[in-house]
């Protein structure tokens, strides 16, 4: 299974973090950065299930780097 690596930006507003991918324009919260990292991947997942990349021949598997800002 191919591995593909994405970036995730995230953020602080007020009691949340924000993370979002530029890549493929997902976004997703969560109150630590963990859990906004982890729902981040899979709403990225999820949205790549049903709009995959034309150069990808295998999903599902990815990591995401961190940027604090």
């Amino acid at each position: 299974m191919d591995k593909h690596t994405f970036t995730a930006v995230l953020h602080k507003e007020e009691e949340f973090y924000v993370a979002e991918c530029p890549e493929i324009g997902t976004v997703s919260q969560g109150h630590t950065v963990e859990e906004a990292i982890s729902n981040l991947k899979e709403s990225t997942g999820l949205y790549l299930e049903e709009f995959p990349l034309l150069n990808m021949k295998n999903r599902g598997r990815f990591s995401v780097p961190v940027y604090y800002l």
